[in-house]
């Protein structure tokens, strides 16, 4: 029998309410919460806790732990008084093999888990956080010798719980000229399954969704309070919304132009509907068993969720939104890449070259080579690789069994690694 995540919650509301008390005390002489305030950072402590705890196992799509955790969404948007909440299941066939033939691999069922807030307007925008995670590890992994429970507080526990807290704050707001979409994606680890399928069956007509809002891993802000925003370029009135929105926070807006990226918002930009993704950074536990709950900074996930409700209200009467594409954007649509060099990049470096956020596959052409996580790629092969972009153009370019010799700065050294793909 499948645990009851009512009763489940009351237990982690209990244990979050003794946690609670002991915060106060200790930050008492510092601040004093506001009643709404506290009460909000509560619950996102407790649907942090709930979603990325050992008994969900880690969240894999079409897993026991997967199936849970739409449950509890599920019943925490009902609790919000939404108009509606359904489940959307989708098929697919995953194999851990990108280059694969099309329909190898093991059918999976995943499931969207959707609330829709009603105002009885022409237009609507979609806010969404994907809810799946890596199970007991696998594929993605960044520690691939470990079987252990990856619970994924920020990767996306924190997403999740801040489009609830979204929810909320939007059911009572007075920027009322669109519905609003809240969307739990699963198969986003997998390869953005569950955002593609909601794209291609939308509830509504893609020519009436205006835009959207991703959430992906934000619960990690830190002293800098920076706070990433992908896909700005993706329409003219992104940037003086944005702009308007953190003029009365404490956040730093670091803003990057690319629709494209490894996460949901990437589905949307394809079928052509201006996206943003919110992102508060990659640290050392990403995709590994130690981004655990206690990591999450519950008050900066707070202050994301709180200005997202801020660029929602900036843009409530701007109309129509346009759609935008960059020249980079559009060659990378033409491509077709073979080749992989199992990486995560980092998308806002601003200094030359690309820079290594983390070796995603130790048996990859970069693990192999002897790359590591900070490593900073200045060329590879002939190419000077000046961005994200010159880096993808290269890749476009090469086949498997390709060589290549990459020059890489790490610290004040300059190395060169012979790449094999």
């Amino acid at each position: 029998m499948m645990p009851n995540p009512t009763v489940t919650r009351t237990l982690f509301l209990l244990l979050a309410s003794f946690l609670s008390v002991g915060a106060g005390l200790a930050q008492e002489s510092a601040s004093v919460l506001p009643g709404d305030r506290e009460a909000a950072l509560h619950d996102l402590r407790v649907d942090v806790g709930y979603l990325s705890a050992d008994l969900l196992e880690g969240r894999e799509t079409g897993s026991a732990g997967e199936r849970l955790a739409a449950r509890y969404i599920a019943e925490r948007f009902q609790e919000l008084e939404l108009d509606s909440t359904w489940v959307q299941p989708f098929d697919f066939t995953y194999s851990p093999n990108p280059h694969a033939p099309p329909g190898e691999g093991t059918p999976r069922t995943g499931r969207n888990v959707i609330s829709r807030l009603d105002r009885g307007a022409d237009r609507t925008l979609v806010v969404g956080a994907h809810y799946d995670g890596l199970g007991y590890g696998g594929v993605g992994s960044r520690a691939p010798g470990d079987s252990l429970i990856h619970n994924g507080a920020d990767d996306n526990a924190s997403g999740v719980a801040a489009l609830l807290e979204i929810a909320r704050q939007l059911r009572t707001s007075d920027a009322r000229s669109h519905n609003v979409l809240f969307v739990a994606f699963s198969g986003e680890e997998l390869g953005l399954y569950g955002s593609k399928h909601f794209v291609e069956a939308m509830p509504v007509p893609a020519e009436q969704v205006s835009y959207m809002i991703n959430l992906d891993m934000i619960g990690r802000l830190g002293a800098d309070r920076r706070l990433v925003v992908s896909g700005t370029g993706t329409s003219p009135a992104w940037d003086a919304a944005l702009d308007a929105a953190a003029a009365t926070t404490t956040l730093t807006l670091s803003k990057d132009t690319s629709g494209l990226g490894a996460s949901d918002h990437t589905s949307f930009y394809l079928a052509d509907i201006p996206a943003v993704h919110l992102f508060t950074g990659a640290h050392d536990e990403y995709h590994t068993p130690t981004d655990d709950s206690h990591r999450i900074d519950i008050d900066g996930l707070m202050d994301v969720a709180s200005f997202a409700v801020r660029l929602i209200a900036e843009l409530d009467d701007d109309g129509d939104i346009p759609f935008t594409e960059t020249e980079n954007e559009r060659q990378e649509r033409r491509m077709s890449f073979e080749v992989g060099l199992g990486i995560m990049p980092d998308y806002v470096f601003e200094g030359e070259g690309l820079r290594i956020d983390a070796v995603t596959d130790d048996d990859g052409p970069a693990g192999r080579a002897g790359l590591r996580e900070g490593d900073v790629i200045l060329r590879l092969g002939d190419t000077a690789i000046d961005d994200i972009y010159t880096y993808m153009e290269v890749l476009g370019q090469l086949e498997p069994g390709d060589r290549a010799t990459a020059t890489v700065r790490r610290g004040d050294r300059t190395l060169e690694k012979e790449i094999q793909f």
